[in-house]
């Protein structure tokens, strides 16, 4: 497992068109390639075969390239595959969660632009707190505005990982990591691709803006 303090660079994310069309492995596994080091799978139907089965496929694609799986909002099958585990403010309770998955399993939080809900999930056992959205975002359209001076505000405050996530592009990544951001989240910039080499291509392209910081 990671040590979770060292969590540093890309965090790539699951889009949910990846999952109608087949690309979801073989875009995964090239943004794997590309360098992200941790991987979400974001998948909010009820349909808990499949689930199950592409989870289970994308946990072997992230061993594989040395990368950690991360299950968005499903901490029983977190559990079941020995993943991490993201939870939003309304998706239940991080120390529930932690005393389900164990002390060492990854354990992110959204914190949406507030300091007060990065307290909390520290208070609860997070692995890392997120913050966004930063720019505009396909993904999440109405969150809240989060900003520069909040990230570095959360960066002397807080000793975690910390994630930027909403509109990231490889333009605006570099300000981010700049102001205090350890892992940067993309799915739209990353996964809207012709294909998997460009996938692959982008990832490197982000993973590339952490050397040197």
């Amino acid at each position: 497992m990671k040590d979770n303090t060292k969590l540093r660079g890309l965090y790539a994310i699951t889009d949910s068109t990846l999952l109608a069309d087949g690309r979801l492995l073989p875009y995964a596994e090239a943004a794997l390639k590309g360098g992200a080091c941790l991987l979400q799978y974001r998948d909010k139907s009820s349909d808990d075969a499949r689930r199950l089965r592409e989870a289970e496929a994308l946990r072997e694609l992230c061993d594989r390239h040395g990368a950690q799986l991360i299950i968005n909002d499903d901490a029983e099958l977190a559990a079941r595959l020995g993943a991490g585990l993201h939870l939003g403010q309304g998706d239940g309770s991080l120390s529930a969660a932690r005393a389900l998955l164990g002390r060492k399993a990854i354990i992110g939080a959204t914190c949406h632009a507030q300091l007060e809900l990065a307290e909390q999930a520290v208070a609860e056992g997070a692995s890392y707190i997120a913050f966004g959205r930063f720019f505009d975002s396909n993904t999440k359209p109405g969150a809240p505005a989060a900003t520069l001076e909040l990230l570095g505000q959360a960066r002397q405050r807080f000793n975690l990982p910390i994630t930027a996530i909403g509109g990231v592009k490889l333009e605006n990544a570099p300000n981010l990591i700049a102001h205090g951001a350890s892992l940067i989240a993309v799915v739209h910039a990353l996964f809207a691709a012709e294909s998997a080499s460009e996938v692959e291509r982008r990832a490197r392209a982000f993973s590339e803006l952490f050397v040197g910081h």
